[in-house]
């Protein structure tokens, strides 16, 4: 009767090793997993900013958010030109210079 013993013991190291590698698949297959998300998140965030800068640059150029053309008058103003008296210098009376008194 001492076999049953070694039994006990083969059967829970077999079932031990396969908790455990039934664990590590999991493990493996939950780290794929996350990588294929982050991927399909990183993939699907660059798809929806190229779609908002392409709408906002559709509304802003082409649709209700694009500048109405203003009228422009075709006719150009000629410029008046004004001419501004140029003064004319003023004569100074410059007499003969005074002599200076000797003593």
């Amino acid at each position: 009767m001492a076999t049953g013993g070694k039994d006990r013991t083969a059967r829970e190291a077999r079932e031990r090793a396969r908790v455990y590698e039934a664990r590590r698949e999991f493990h493996e297959s939950q780290q794929r997993r996350r990588v294929r998300d982050n991927w399909i998140a990183g993939i699907a965030g660059g798809a929806l900013i190229v779609a908002l800068f392409g709408s906002q640059y559709v509304y802003f150029t082409m649709g209700p958010g694009a500048p109405s053309p203003a009228p422009t008058s075709t006719s150009t103003p000629t410029p008046v030109e004004t001419t501004t008296p140029t003064p004319e210098p003023t004569p100074t009376d410059t007499g003969s210079p005074t002599p200076t008194p000797t003593s």
